[in-house]
């Protein structure tokens, strides 16, 4: 499996407004790439637009591609719930499902793409899945409490392990610390520096710091009038946040602007 994820000339809008413009990046395999830039300059779409969740919003549209393992997503006939479940996300806030019990929620995308019927095999993949998201020693014992009765940060590790279930190749996370505190921030990094050996992982950062500790690339983004959502910079985050290139990209990460 080979888990590149690369972008050529990736634009993308609500209705008029242009949110990022001519993208081409690579997404290492095995690797955290992380995506930094002041609020606005189209962090999030671009992640959205990764596994097409940015054409689920109303009035949107795309253009350029995105290849995964040499595969343009945007091709005609692509399903989008299987491509989902290659590219799995998990997004800033937990949004566990409410009415489901802990064991539930992590086996909802199996039940929902049919990958496993016999109890054992799911038993085998709820647990290995709450292994993989650093879970399942708080939770053996709790699997049929509701997801949503755990901790900010044990919610957000049940919906990595939600994600997990599925055998992703790709793992997108829009600020997935963001909400929470510093403990919990830390089991997330520690977590995401364990997975990335599996799984190709891109984050959204507004936490410089973070950025430079758990990623392996970075890629600045900055939007203005005349060049809405550009990529500045992208480079080994070892390189860029001690020797950048661009000078906007200096004045970003020393705080002069943003």
């Amino acid at each position: 499996m080979k888990r590149e994820l690369r972008t050529e000339n990736l634009s993308a809008s609500y209705g008029s407004h242009r949110a990022i413009r001519d993208v081409t990046m690579t997404f290492r395999a095995a690797s955290i790439t992380a995506l930094i830039g002041p609020s606005g300059c189209g962090k999030s779409t671009l992640l959205r637009c990764l596994n097409r969740m940015h054409e689920v919003i109303a009035n949107t549209s795309v253009e350029g591609q995105v290849y995964l393992d040499g595969k343009n997503v945007y091709d005609a006939g692509v399903d989008t719930t299987h491509l989902r479940q290659r590219i799995g996300m998990v997004f800033q806030r937990p949004n566990p499902f409410p009415t489901m019990s802990i064991v539930d929620n992590v086996l909802a995308g199996v039940r929902l793409a049919g990958i496993a019927s016999d109890r054992r095999t799911v038993r085998e993949i709820a647990e290995r899945s709450l292994r993989r998201a650093a879970l399942w020693d708080e939770v053996k014992d709790i699997l049929h409490r509701p997801g949503t009765s755990l901790s900010g940060g044990q919610q957000q590790r049940l919906c990595i392990g939600r994600a997990l279930a599925v055998e992703p190749e790709v793992l997108l996370m829009d600020e997935p610390a963001s909400a929470l505190d510093p403990i919990s921030t830390m089991k997330i990094e520690e977590l995401m520096r364990e997975l990335k050996s599996d799984f190709t992982i891109v984050i959204v950062t507004h936490n410089m710091q973070q950025a430079a500790r758990v990623s392996d690339y970075t890629g600045f983004m900055l939007a203005a009038e005349a060049t809405p959502g550009e990529l500045v910079e992208f480079d080994e985050s070892s390189k860029l946040f001690t020797t950048p290139k661009d000078k906007r990209t200096e004045d970003y990460i020393t705080g002069r602007f943003g």
